[in-house]
């Protein structure tokens, strides 16, 4: 299975020109990156704490 940290750019265009098409309103900024895949990489990841 290929890991990325981004979906490559021809899915993201597939996604936006189905999307363009659909009358509904966009779905939550986590719903696009579930169906995108992206982040699927570093699911088992934490993101840095950037405390002062």
């Amino acid at each position: 299975m290929a890991t990325f940290t981004h979906p490559p750019k021809h899915v993201v265009r597939a996604y936006l020109e189905r999307r363009s098409r659909d009358p509904k309103p966009p779905p939550t900024p986590e719903e696009i990156r579930r169906q995108l895949g992206w982040g699927m990489a570093g699911a088992g990841m934490k993101l840095a704490d950037n405390r002062s």
